[in-house]
C-alpha cells in the first residue's frame, strides 16, 4: 500500500512539473515578438582570391553561426557547371540547418540557374519570384525579388524578401528600387526586404528606398570589398508604416568565405 502511494505521488509530481514546463514553453512561443534577419551575398560560394574553388561548407558555417531566423542570400548557383553541378540552395539550407527555403531564379546560367535564396526557421507560404525591370542596356543581367509569407510559432505573419539589384547601371537600379517599393506597398502584412542593393548611402537609389522603408542602420558600416573598393551596399529594410523597432544591427567581420560580409539585424514587432 505504501509503495502504491509513493508511485501515485510520483506520478502527480511528474505531471505537475510537465504541466509547468509545457506552460512555460507555450508562453515563450506566444510572447515571441522579435525576429532576427540576415542578408549575405555569397559569391556562388567562391571564396575571395581562390579562383575555381567552391566552398559551400564555409558559407554554411558563417550562416549557421549567426542563428538568424531568416536569411536573404544572393548569388546562388543551382546545378551550374562552374559550381560543380551542385544545388547550392538545397545544400546551404541543409548544412546551415534551415528546414524551409525558397530559391528565386534570376536567370539560366552555365548549364543551370542563378539567383537569390530565402532560408527560414519558420514555414514559408505564398512564395513568389518577381522579375524586376531594367533599362534597355544589353549588359544588364535579369534581377528578381524573391518573396514569401513567414508564419511565426505564435501565428504572427509577415512578408520577407531577398533581392540582388543591378550592379553597373544606375538607371536600372532606380527602376528596381521603385518596383520593390511598389510590390511591398501592395501587401497588407509587414514587409521586410534584405539584400545586395549595389548602392551606397546618399545615392538616388537609397533615397527611393528611404521614401518607403526604414533601414536598420544609418551611417552604415562597410559590407563588401572588391578591387580596393569598400562601402555599405547590403541592407535590411522594412516598410516605415510597419513600425518595427530595431534592436540591433551588425556587420559580421568575415572576409574569408565571400567578398561580402553578412549583415544581421534583430527587429521587434510593435
Amino acid at each position: 500500500m505504501f509503495r502504491t502511494l509513493l508511485k501515485l505521488a510520483g506520478v502527480i509530481v511528474f505531471g505537475f512539473l510537465l504541466s509547468c514546463s509545457t506552460k512555460k514553453l507555450q508562453t515563450g512561443v506566444a510572447t515571441k515578438n522579435t525576429v532576427s534577419v540576415m542578408t549575405y551575398n555569397v559569391h556562388h560560394c567562391n571564396p575571395p582570391e581562390k579562383a575555381n574553388v567552391i566552398d559551400a561548407d564555409a558559407i554554411a558555417t558563417v550562416i549557421r553561426n549567426q542563428h538568424a531566423d531568416l536569411v536573404a542570400v544572393q548569388e546562388v548557383d543551382v546545378n551550374t557547371n562552374r559550381s560543380g553541378k551542385i544545388n547550392q540552395a538545397e545544400l546551404l539550407a541543409q548544412k546551415a540547418g534551415y528546414p524551409y527555403h525558397y530559391f528565386g531564379k534570376a536567370m539560366d546560367y552555365d548549364g543551370g540557374q542563378y539567383g537569390v535564396l530565402i532560408l527560414s526557421k519558420y514555414p514559408l507560404s505564398n512564395t513568389q519570384t518577381h522579375a524586376l525591370p531594367k533599362s534597355a542596356s544589353a549588359k544588364d543581367e535579369p534581377r528578381v525579388l524573391a518573396s514569401a509569407t513567414v508564419t511565426l510559432p505564435n501565428g504572427k505573419l509577415f512578408k520577407f524578401g531577398s533581392t540582388h539589384m543591378e550592379a553597373y547601371n544606375k538607371a536600372s537600379r532606380e527602376l528596381q528600387a521603385k518596383e520593390i517599393s511598389r510590390i511591398a506597398g501592395e501587401s497588407s502584412l509587414p514587409f521586410i526586404v534584405a539584400g545586395d542593393f549595389n548602392a551606397g548611402e546618399g545615392s538616388d537609389v537609397i533615397r527611393i528606398f528611404d521614401e518607403h522603408f526604414t533601414r536598420t542602420c544609418n551611417n552604415c558600416p562597410s559590407t563588401f570589398w572588391e578591387g580596393g573598393e569598400t562601402g555599405a551596399i547590403d541592407y535590411i529594410v522594412f516598410r516605415t508604416k510597419d513600425a518595427f523597432k530595431v534592436l540591433s544591427h551588425e556587420v559580421v567581420q568575415n572576409k574569408e568565405a565571400s567578398d561580402h560580409m553578412p549583415v544581421i539585424a534583430e527587429l521587434q514587432f510593435k
